[in-house]
């Protein structure tokens, strides 16, 4: 006979949801106050981890076995629907409103809605932490890529360890052994360095996030959990929950998402803290469950996969029309959030509660009747609208090119193709140039004539003063830095010959120490070091701290500021490098964010890489910053 499944809603499980769902967000809206709002992650794959394996332990002990298409129905109602409605409505915006964003669009889609979107971003070289170069509304879904993946294997494992192992210590302690393993490889896989993206997203390096909160549920089943516990637990239980909540809370404030210490076992430790905070609000016996259930939580607990949802499309849509979106980074958060409150709250009402009283066995019966009605029926104008946006996302997909590159696009492309070119070549001939200087300086005696004449046109052609270009000629610099760097190599090349420069797409603070040492090691590195990041993202103090190490006190460090007004931390890097300007003696700020703020005839549509006419500037302003007239 069969034992009736007992199970309890845990209402302060909507608070933790709350926690994790507002960390996310506003990790992705204020990137420089909640740094670490990203761990919201590590627990929505606790409580999965949690949730999931408890209801199975409850299902094997009523019935003895696991009903595997069942689970799996069950899962997919609860994942797809929400999904596919979010991913045909931002094909139908993107068609519509955004094609630059077509671009690729099929495979996003289609792995999205298979379940495999974190591969595939990992196969088209994605980067989650490149804030600037990854423009897409479905960046996100990698998260329930790994979610569903483990769904489609973890009940097979639950019945094998069931069967083998059978008793409950010995299964919690495989469990933990598969969560270490994978907190292990992700160590191996993790290059300092270097972009973790990999790592952050690849099933077998995440999956012990969820395999902790599976391990909780064999030694904590909810349904065993006492209510009457003596005084003395209850304090321990409060005091674990209360910790566990502070550090993770804190965490979302302070641990950046570019310490390597996150890789080598940081978090897998913030994966304990959450399975903590899980264990404690889920007792009944303890305190936190009332003290994390109010209406407040419990309305954005009960909604939260619809806001994880909505959260990326609504900021790529939004931002994409905003072009000051750095001058007034609070504003368009309170916006952002209330247009993902909106569209969430429309779909939970208009959707995901309709759908729960579904029966999906009628669906083609539905369709077909709907067919059979007639004309002016009250049924047919409800569903023209969702059938008009079906066939525009069916369009959307057909016409989506794939690794198209516009026409502006291709200008950007061939500029920065010929400037990689430049800035390779420059590294090379630096030492060629130090090896011949005496046979330089003859060859100058002849060619002198020549030589003021190419001064006098570069003088005019960059508005600077011929005797400007006469030291800019001799002058031996180095230049580093991003796409940015990247794009005005030719005008840097062109008018400090001597000079190495050494510039890069994404290139970013916390990935470039290795290089520098590199450049120093080869004995590239000059007197007077030109560097340009910041664009991709921001930088700890300490990232800031070990470049200055390298630089040494002798050399003479300029860092150019930060002209990005579509990236909200614009105004967080800029602020960043004036403090520092302030803390290192031998570092100068070439504030190119005024020079060039009004002259938005410089830069491409992203008002932020440098066009022919921003390069003269660009040029100009480095020779007025390092050689005075």
């Amino acid at each position: 006979m069969e034992q009736k499944t007992k199970r309890r809603y845990i209402t302060g499980l909507d608070g933790v949801r709350t926690l994790a769902v507002l960390g996310v967000i506003f990790y992705h809206l204020l990137p420089d106050k909640v740094k670490g709002g990203y761990l919201g992650v590590a627990i929505f794959f606790a409580i999965s981890g949690y949730l999931i394996t408890d209801h199975l332990n409850q299902e094997w002990q009523a019935t003895g076995k696991i009903r595997l298409l069942t689970f799996y129905k069950k899962r997919l109602k609860r994942l797809w629907p929400n999904l596919a409605l979010v991913m045909v409505l931002s094909t139908t915006y993107i068609t519509l409103f955004q094609r630059n964003l077509l671009n690729n669009l099929r495979g996003v889609f289609f792995s999205s809605l298979l379940f495999f979107n974190n591969w595939w971003q990992i196969d088209n070289g994605a980067s989650y932490f490149d804030r600037f170069n990854n423009e897409s509304p479905f960046t996100h879904i990698w998260y329930i890529a790994v979610e569903a993946q483990n769904y489609l294997i973890w009940p097979i494992l639950f019945i094998i360890l069931m069967l083998v192992l059978k008793k409950k210590g010995k299964i919690f302690i495989a469990i933990m052994i598969g969560a270490v393993a994978s907190a292990i490889w992700m160590a191996i896989l993790f290059k300092p360095g270097s972009d973790p993206t990999r790592v952050y997203y690849g099933t077998d390096t995440r999956v012990f996030g969820i395999w902790l909160g599976s391990a909780l549920a064999f030694i904590w089943p909810s349904n065993h959990l006492k209510e009457k516990i003596p005084r003395e637990a209850k304090r321990l239980l409060n005091g674990v929950g209360l910790a566990a909540l502070l550090l993770l809370t804190l965490s979302f404030f302070f641990l950046s998402d570019q310490n390597s210490f996150l890789y080598y076992g940081g978090f897998f430790l913030i994966s304990i803290l959450c399975v903590l905070l899980i264990a404690v609000v889920v007792h009944p016996g303890a305190s936190l469950n009332k003290w994390l259930s109010n209406p407040i939580f419990h309305y954005v607990g009960s909604r939260s996969y619809w806001i994880y949802l909505y959260q990326y499309p609504v900021m790529i849509f939004y931002e994409a029309k905003i072009k000051n979106l750095a001058d007034n980074v609070l504003l368009h958060t309170v916006i952002e959030i209330f247009l993902i409150i909106t569209l969430s709250e429309l779909s939970y009402q208009f959707f995901e509660k309709p759908l729960k009283h579904f029966d999906y066995s009628q669906t083609w019966q539905t369709v077909k009747s709907w067919f059979k009605k007639p004309i002016l029926s009250l049924d047919k104008p409800a569903l023209l609208p969702a059938i008009t946006v079906l066939g525009i996302t069916v369009v959307g997909l057909v016409i989506a090119p794939v690794n198209h590159v516009d026409a502006n696009q291709q200008r950007m492309k061939e500029q920065i193709l010929a400037n990689r070119k430049i800035a390779a070549e420059s590294k090379k001939s630096a030492k060629e140039k130090t090896a011949t200087s005496s046979t330089a300086k003859s060859q100058d005696k002849e060619a002198t004539a020549k030589q003021a004449e190419q001064h006098l046109v570069l003088a005019k052609k960059y508005g600077v003063t011929d005797a400007q270009v006469k030291q800019a000629d001799e002058a031996k610099f180095t230049f580093f830095g991003d796409s940015v760097m990247l794009g005005a190599a030719a005008g840097l090349n062109e008018m400090f010959p001597n000079s190495v420069v050494d510039a890069e797409i994404n290139r970013q603070v916390y990935a470039s120490v290795d290089l520098l040492q590199k450049l120093k090691d080869d004995k590239l590195l000059h007197d007077t070091v030109i560097i340009g990041l910041g664009t991709n993202s921001p930088f700890t103090d300490q990232q800031f701290a070990d470049i200055m190490q390298i630089m040494g006190n002798n050399r003479k460090v300029y860092w150019i500021n930060m002209r990005a007004p579509s990236v909200r931390t614009q105004g967080t890097v800029n602020a960043a490098l004036t403090k520092m300007a302030k803390q290192y003696k031998n570092l100068t700020i070439i504030d190119w964010y005024d020079y060039s703020i009004n002259h938005n005839e410089w830069f491409y549509d992203d008002s932020t890489h440098i066009n022919p006419d921003g390069l003269i500037g660009y040029v100009k302003l480095m020779v007025d910053s390092l050689i005075k007239p």
